[in-house]
């Protein structure tokens, strides 16, 4: 379908006679290459764009076959790109899959039991090597007092007390 267009002159009037004739052809195409209309209309703009910004595009206004021809290729790479790219919104999932947002803690809470994880490291370490040893088995290792103080060739009630005193120290250099 050609529309009618006011006369001007050189290549203005040229461009204007272009997109009159060839646009109707050209969303055609793309909605042909599987774009919706509106899609289809964005990459016969963007065609249009891409072919008045080629170096020779005064040159091709001698040649109206040869224009056509041009604008249906770029307009059919316009809308494979817009395939390709897959800028349409995918589909929502189904009410079946489990939700991206979960209850996990925030950045914030993480950051703050890293620096806490850190400063109990550091209070452990002041420990005496036998207080550490009864809180790795009894706490970490989750080991009996009974399985403990065997490993570590002590009573059962002598591990009590060093558990109880280590804690006791862990405790008190947390709070400084």
């Amino acid at each position: 379908m050609v529309r009618p267009s006011p006369v001007r002159p050189g290549f203005t009037a040229w461009v204007d006679n272009l997109a009159r004739q060839h646009t109707d052809a050209l969303v055609a195409a793309a909605v042909e290459g599987g774009l919706a209309s509106d899609e289809a209309l964005d990459s016969v703009q963007e065609s249009f764009t891409t072919f008045l910004t080629l170096p020779h595009a005064r040159t091709l206004a001698e040649h109206r076959e040869d224009c056509g021809a041009l604008l249906a290729i770029l307009v059919r790479n316009a809308a494979r790109n817009v395939r390709r790219r897959h800028l349409r919104p995918r589909p929502a999932p189904p009410a079946d899959e489990p939700s991206i947002l979960d209850d996990s803690p925030s950045v914030a809470t993480l950051v703050a039991a890293a620096e806490q994880h850190i400063v109990m490291l550091g209070c452990a370490d002041k420990l005496a090597e036998i207080q550490r040893a009864v809180v790795r088995l009894r706490v970490l290792e989750e080991i009996g007092s009974g399985a403990a103080a065997a490993q570590l060739g002590l009573s059962a009630g002598r591990v009590a007390g060093l558990l109880h005193r280590a804690k006791a120290a862990l405790q008190l250099c947390m709070v400084e």
